[in-house]
């Protein structure tokens, strides 16, 4: 059965140059979470809405999240029990270090239940998709986040953020990296049919 792609944004509102929203137009097979902004930080709404989504899929799922959503996915992992089948997670930013001026303070993350950000290994298939020069995300960071969920890591070279402040609106090599993330899921055990004495 084809998946569904089940985009989880980041701490942003609509925006519809955003190469996620992009990605979802005119496709039968995406669903995505609504964008809840940087106002309502509250990360167990937001796990809470990627659930509902989640469980309103009765196929096979493939996470494909951006930003602070990879970080709401490793929440989230960690309280489902739905499968899923892979997961790409592009440019998470390292929350244990001050952002930029604009976005959320250490201290407004923690009130709203982001920390500790979960270092365990991830219960599917995922690759994170890292750039070199992110302002939300040192690479040596993002490296050693991918490590901790057990990903797989994909260099994007220098594309800050990935997102159109950075120049990004459409990004064609979002498929490509989640058909590889999808080669990476563990194909199901075909066993061997008994073997029959004549």
């Amino acid at each position: 059965m084809h998946p569904t792609l089940l985009i989880v944004p980041g701490l942003r509102d609509h925006v519809a140059q955003h190469w996620q929203t992009l990605l979802a137009a005119g496709r039968s097979d995406v669903l995505s979470v609504p964008p809840m902004g940087r106002d309502d930080l509250d990360c167990q709404a937001r796990v809470d809405a990627i659930e509902r989504a989640a469980q309103s899929v009765a196929g096979p799922i493939v996470i494909v999240a951006h930003s602070g959503g990879c970080i709401m996915v490793a929440h989230w992992a960690r309280q489902t029990r739905r499968t899923v089948q892979a997961a790409l997670l592009a440019t998470p930013p390292d929350f244990d270090t001050p952002m930029p001026e604009g976005y959320p303070t250490l201290d407004a993350l923690r009130e709203s239940g982001w920390f500790p950000v979960p270092r365990s290994h991830l219960p599917f298939p995922a690759l994170v998709a890292a750039s070199r020069n992110d302002p939300l995300g040192r690479y040596e960071r993002v490296t050693a986040l991918a490590r901790d969920w057990g990903a797989h890591l994909a260099d994007l070279g220098e594309v800050g953020h990935l997102n159109p402040a950075s120049g990004f609106g459409a990004w064609p090599a979002a498929q490509t990296l989640i058909n590889h993330a999808i080669a990476l899921s563990p194909q199901p055990v075909l066993k061997e049919p008994p073997c029959t004495d004549k």
